[in-house]
């Protein structure tokens, strides 16, 4: 009892040093700041009506108009009943964001580390090295919270997983099904899926040592409860995922109903996104020794060189004022790397990258080579298009691989994988049963291939002609004197920082080197290594994190200010649509009022193609029909100024021709041409039981929207004969249901996008109501779910309860 209880209090002053140090780096957050997040300022302009609904009704809308033209809000933050995953998760990160998610990282390394029985010094080093690591960091700043979540229970799952294979059956069952649990809430599916194709890799490595050592029935019995565990996890997010699957068929990441592009071209691929889409962000294969020298390839996109750099000096010597001069060099484009823009280099620490090649020879576990196959995995899927024999395969014949872009975010499981490999390093160094001879020529060996590849680099920099697709926009605009400074630059900061971790190796080779000669104590040691790793990765990371990305809260909270065209246009109190043609595709219109466009990883994919055909080529007709009553424009001064739309069709209107189309190609071209005031298009290939075409409407035809909700619409129609009736509404084929006086009644799609449906002859209230089912039975699913887990996780903890009294009774009888 009183060893259990010391171990409890290790692991409690563990977490509390993980609490300052998360406190101690993101210290403004003490000061009640918040970190400016891009991301996250466009997700609170896109999820504005959502949450004032929410705020005023106390009710889920699960539906907003106020972007995209309409959308469900499953993936804008939407509360679902029974959700006791988020409450847990809420209790978890409790401290101010975002140093809950680096609490999260340290606690969740440092639980894996513990799972596979790291002395806790080592698994304290380990989940420092993890949680600095540089892009883990970097993704804050971009406002990369789902990302960062989910790669936070990343570890803590792995980990659950590990203890099955160790025969910890019971724990094991209960922390992968919690960790899966959390990690689907999480709610970055992405990174889940790269993570089990890491989990592939460990069930291969596992398979084969089981053939070989002959315990086959316990690989398939440890499967099978992993199998159980993982679907109690999921099935606990039953009604999230099950939404969210609704909603992706229909948005940009489902299959296209069109064959076509824009500009009359076959489509490359309609079952996931396009494959340029997918590789636009893929990493050098050069690049990748970013992640032991930091600005090999220049850093980020918008990079501070300070007073130091050639370019002040230039600028100064040219007689711009100091001020002016600064302002340039803190926002130069340093980096030069195959991405289009990058905010800063995914590097995991020359001292961390020098103990992984360490762990490569020195670690003769299975461990090792599922690490290893995880990491190389990893790093050449990155490389996307720079690879592309291997993404090409990925994308055409490996489920999902193709709903989902940035791939060389994938790196996330190298950032993983390495620093487990380099503290199994540090645990095999200090092994007393491996021997002295085999520890140092694996230093030796580490070591060497390490000062072997900087001096290449070193060698081999003239190789590199450090040209930035952002130079050419300097050349073109007079400016190529500016430009060779920022190469001499990047050539400078190349060299810096191969130096930088040069220094950094050196320094950790030589505590280990005096370890292997019996001059440094194994603490001494381990408090070195972690010290430098901790200041190589913090020294990276303050260059593109620090306290001035800290702002008040209230601008994060209120991150669009209304301007005067705002004003303006809130003066007219019917309901409209406003599109700026300026903005594109982001959430600021959104925030104020309700837009057309907006800001989403998956965005709806009527919407898209509204936009890629028809919108950007200035097709009024389109813009009517979704009601857009006001075009914010620009004059001739550049000052913005809202063009009130006199043909906007308005929230309901009856046409008097439908024109059948019989597929997707056909619908959408025929909006270039549409009166849409009068005509629409229907495709029979997707709609049954359309015998009428010809409506008789007369002038005194009306139909008004009287009662507003973005889940509950109400429309009043007058008119003297049957007609059909067109909504400027998004058409979504689950969950929207339709009345007429209070009687169900079909609607139907028409113009590519909107509602339609026929209206007899008289006076009708007409209603839809947003009720998705898929929340019912989701939910049920949820409840049922989570009692399961919950009555799981009791039962284990008092199994465990049971085992330790039955122990202490049996060494008290002896």
């Amino acid at each position: 009892m009183k060893t259990g209880f010391k171990v409890f209090l290790i692991h409690f002053f563990v977490a509390v040093f993980f609490i300052i140090a998360a406190l101690a780096y993101f210290h403004p957050v003490l000061q009640g700041k918040v970190i400016y997040q891009y991301d996250i300022a466009q997700y609170t302009g896109m999820a504005k009506e959502q949450n004032d609904f929410r705020k005023h009704t106390k009710t889920e809308p699960y539906w907003t108009n106020s972007a995209f033209g309409g959308m469900p809000t499953y993936q804008l933050g939407a509360y679902y009943p029974h959700d006791y995953v988020k409450k847990l998760d809420n209790l978890i990160r409790f401290l101010p964001r975002p140093a809950d998610y680096l609490f999260l990282y340290f606690i969740g390394f440092y639980i894996l580390l513990c799972c596979m029985k790291v002395d806790y010094r080592l698994a304290i080093v380990g989940a420092l090295a993890f949680g600095f690591s540089t892009y883990l960091i970097i993704i804050f700043g971009a406002g990369h919270n789902a990302k960062a979540h989910a790669m936070g229970y990343m570890p803590v799952l792995l980990g659950g997983i590990i203890l099955v294979f160790r025969k910890k059956y019971l724990w094991g069952l209960v922390l992968t099904a919690v960790a899966m649990a959390l990690e689907i809430r999480a709610n970055h599916y992405q990174m889940t899926y790269y993570f089990m194709l890491l989990v592939l890799i460990l069930g291969i490595v596992y398979l084969v040592d089981a053939i070989r050592k002959k315990y086959l029935k316990h690989f398939f019995v440890s499967t099978a409860i992993l199998f159980g565990a993982v679907f109690l996890g999921i099935a606990a997010n039953a009604t999230g995922l099950m939404a969210t699957k609704e909603y992706a068929d229909w948005s940009t990441r489902g299959t296209s109903e069109l064959t076509v592009d824009a500009f009359g071209n076959t489509k490359e691929n309609i079952e996931g996104l396009d494959r340029e889409y997918i590789t636009q962000w893929s990493y050098g294969v050069a690049e990748s020794m970013n992640l032991f020298v930091p600005r090999l390839f220049g850093g980020g996109s918008s990079d501070n060189l300070g007073e130091d750099s050639k370019a002040f000096t230039f600028l100064l010597d040219k007689g711009l004022p100091r001020d002016r001069a600064l302002g340039i060099v803190q926002q130069v484009p340093l980096y030069w790397g195959d991405q289009p823009i990058t905010s800063g280099p995914a590097y995991i620490g020359a001292v961390v990258f020098f103990l992984f090649l360490l762990g490569l020879i020195l670690v003769c576990k299975k461990a090792k080579w599922w690490l290893l196959g995880g990491t190389i995995m990893s790093l050449v899927l990155s490389w996307g298009k720079n690879f592309s024999l291997l993404t090409d395969f990925m994308i055409d014949y490996f489920p999902l691989y193709d709903k989902f872009r940035a791939v060389s975010s994938i790196q996330v499981i190298l950032e993983l994988c390495v620093p487990v490999l380099a503290i199994l390093a540090l645990v095999a160094l200090f092994d007393k049963s491996i021997d002295k001879a085999k520890k140092l020529k694996a230093f030796l060996i580490s070591g060497g291939i390490f000062i072997g590849i900087c001096i290449l680099l070193f060698l081999f920099k003239g190789t590199f002609d450090f040209e930035s697709a952002a130079d050419d926009g300097l050349r073109n605009n007079g400016m190529a004197d500016l430009a060779d400074m920022f190469i001499a630059d990047r050539k400078s900061v190349y060299t810096s920082d191969l130096l930088r971790s040069l220094i950094f190796v050196l320094l950790a080779a030589t505590a280990i080197y005096l370890y292997l000669k019996d001059k440094f104590k194994q603490n001494i040691v381990i408090l070195i290594i972690g010290a430098l790793i901790v200041f190589d990765l913090v020294g990276v990371n303050l260059r593109y994190v620090n306290k001035d990305n800290f702002v008040s809260k209230r601008r994060m909270l209120q991150p669009f200010q209304q301007t005067a065209v705002d004003q303006q246009i809130k003066k007219d109190k019917s309901i409209y649509r406003v599109y700026d043609q300026q903005e594109g595709f982001g959430a600021r219109t959104a925030y104020f009022h309700q837009s057309i466009a907006g800001y989403h990883a998956a965005k709806p994919a009527g919407m898209q193609d509204l936009f890629d055909y028809h919108i950007a080529n200035g097709n009024m007709n389109v813009l009517n029909m979704l009601n857009v009553k006001y075009v914010i424009q620009q004059n001739e001064e550049g000052a913005s100024y809202p063009a009130l739309n006199p043909d906007a069709n308005g929230n309901a209107w009856f046409i008097e021709k439908l024109k059948p189309v019989s597929n997707a190609d056909e619908e959408i071209k025929a909006l270039k041409n549409l009166d849409t005031a009068n005509e629409a298009i229907v495709n029979t290939d997707k709609v049954e039981g359309v015998t009428r075409n010809n409506f008789k409407r007369d002038s005194t035809a009306r139909i008004e929207l009287i009662d507003y909700k973005p889940n509950h619409l109400k429309y009043r129609t007058r008119n003297n004969n049957s007609g059909l009736a067109v909504f400027s509404e998004m058409y979504y084929p689950h969950g929207w249901k339709a009345f007429i006086d209070g009687r169900p009644t079909k609607h139907f799609r028409v113009n590519y996008v909107l509602r339609a449906m026929e209206v007899p002859e008289g006076r009708h209230d007409i209603e839809f109501k947003f009720e998705p089912e898929v929340v019912e039975t989701g939910s049920k699913i949820t409840l049922a779910s989570s009692i399961f887990l919950g009555l799981i996780i009791l039962g284990g903890v008092g199994f465990s309860f049971w085992r330790t009294r039955k122990t202490e009774v049996k060494t008290q009888q002896r």
